[in-house]
């Protein structure tokens, strides 16, 4: 596959670059038996895109491995907790073109973000004005707002799922114990308003101890995401939403390692005093955030979903 310089001023380019375009037109003959025309189209663009970098860069056999030996290693520490795939997907900016491309802006829709690698299906239920924290550290914050339609109807019933890291920046599934925290799902009241109690989130570093945090380093790539919370609303007759609400001011919003902040998904939190509120009695500062969320409706054939990645 290399070729050293003494040799290279014996190669005829024409001929090089004849052999190598017969290799990817094996290849892509190889897949014209694909029944499947989608997976046809699929394979043979990968094929085509996939062989025009290796001649653009001019692949070295090193590389090759090198290349080989990282893939490895994210199939090694990926497991039913944590996956490195996803979050290469995260890093290279393709869950979010994915996500630009299968969740297009609709009217005056909620705009979607990138899933992220720590969604568990099964969340605990609760009702609304429930903890979704339930004792995870950090700042009480009580969340409310409303499920609206892009004409402004209220959505009673919308399942919203709600995720986020502790006040270290750590997911529950990141911990060594099996306890279920800061997850939950909810149902919108028929009015289509929601409110609970959660925390402030913080920034935090992605995983960074794999091949994912080794090559963010290698590339002097910040490996930090701006404070968040996930949400995922659906509700029958309406494009699912996957999403975040960012904590407006935090030091990592134009530096996102995953691409993910969207202007209109910044919102203020707003502080208080301790004080009595919602029910219990907060003997710290706390704070508050109302996120209206509004669903885009779907057309004759449509489905609701569009494809989530499953983590």
């Amino acid at each position: 596959m290399s070729i050293d310089d003494d040799s290279a001023q014996d190669v005829d380019p024409a001929v090089q670059a004849a052999r190598e375009e017969q290799v990817t037109a094996e290849v892509l003959a190889s897949f014209e038996g694909t029944p499947d025309p989608r997976l046809k189209q699929i394979m043979q663009s990968l094929t085509r895109h996939l062989h025009a970098f290796v001649r653009e860069v001019r692949l070295t056999e090193d590389e090759w491995n090198a290349g080989i030996e990282f893939l490895t290693r994210a199939g090694h520490i990926t497991d039913d907790k944590r996956q490195e795939y996803i979050l290469l997907s995260d890093v290279l900016g393709v869950s979010m073109l994915t996500v630009g491309i299968n969740a297009p802006a609709r009217a005056n829709a909620t705009e979607s973000t990138v899933f992220g690698p720590f969604f568990v299906e099964n969340s605990p239920a609760i009702d609304n004005g429930g903890d979704v924290a339930e004792g995870v550290p950090g700042t009480p914050c009580w969340v409310t707002g409303t499920v609206t339609s892009t004409t402004g109807e209220p959505i009673g019933g919308a399942r919203i799922e709600v995720w986020f890291a502790d006040e270290d920046g750590f997911y529950d599934v990141q911990y060594e114990d099996t306890v279920i925290r800061g997850r939950a799902h909810l149902h919108t009241r028929q009015d289509g308003t929601y409110e609970f109690w959660a925390i402030t989130p913080p920034e935090y570093p992605i995983p960074f101890d794999g091949p994912v945090g080794a090559m963010l380093a290698a590339t002097n790539r910040p490996h930090y995401r701006p404070a968040h919370i996930h949400f995922m609303v659906t509700a029958p007759g309406y494009h699912d939403l996957i999403t975040h609400i960012f904590v407006a001011g935090n030091d990592y919003l134009d530096k996102d390692a995953v691409f993910g902040v969207k202007d209109s998904l910044i919102y203020d939190f707003q502080h208080h005093e301790p004080t009595t509120a919602h029910g219990r009695t907060l003997t710290q500062p706390w704070d508050t955030v109302h996120f209206p969320i509004v669903l885009a409706p779907t057309g004759p054939g449509e489905h609701e979903g569009h494809g989530r990645p499953v983590s």
